[in-house]
């Protein structure tokens, strides 16, 4: 099986729907692929499709991990794991959908590969502790702040200090009082 070439189409957790070129038409080749993998501790079922030569695998998400370590093995490592959370699910998709715009635009494809690059040197940079989606996360969310910051009309501390202050001179107001008649009271007895 490690001469079959694979594509991973698509993948979420549960779920990985591959593609094999050779398969297009083969019943036979997808069948024998069907039994090979089914065999990976966590399948749960083996769906082929022989008019597009693809293989959707539905496995246990509890076995997310060793469903991988063994697919892997068995297709030679022709695949990357999918994302274990959103954000890396929400990566992976804008990642896909800029390689399929870079197949069919040249300037598409500029940026793609200018992006790339940037995280490539941001993980050599950060030894591979960084990577470009962290970067982009914590400028939006810096950017955000100092933004909000600046022009918000009244800051949360002050808008704190105020709610505390209004609930402590009602917490001192004399009981049955009426805040409107308290007022008034002042004013009458204020002197001229």
């Amino acid at each position: 099986m490690t001469n079959v070439k694979l594509q991973v189409a698509h993948q979420v957790p549960g779920r990985v729907r591959m593609k094999i070129p050779s398969a297009k038409g083969n019943p036979e080749l997808l069948e024998q692929m069907k039994q090979t993998l089914s065999v990976i501790p966590g399948i749960e079922e083996v769906i082929v499709n022989p008019a597009t030569g693809s293989l959707v695998l539905h496995y246990d998400t509890d076995q997310h991990d060793e469903f991988h370590g063994h697919l892997k093995h068995h297709t030679g490592g022709h695949h990357p794991p999918p994302p274990s959370n959103e954000i890396d699910a929400l990566a992976s998709k804008i990642q896909q959908e800029a390689e399929f715009l870079a197949e069919n635009s040249h300037a598409a494809r500029v940026v793609v590969d200018f992006f790339k690059q940037v995280d490539a040197q941001i993980k050599t940079g950060s030894h591979n502790t960084i990577d470009l989606k962290i970067v982009l996360a914590v400028g939006i969310a810096s950017f955000t702040i100092l933004e909000v910051g600046a022009n918000a009309a009244t800051p949360v501390w002050v808008t704190l200090a105020m709610f505390g202050l209004n609930h402590l001179i009602e917490a001192n107001r004399p009981e049955g009082a009426d805040p409107d008649e308290t007022d008034e009271t002042a004013t009458a007895n204020a002197p001229a």
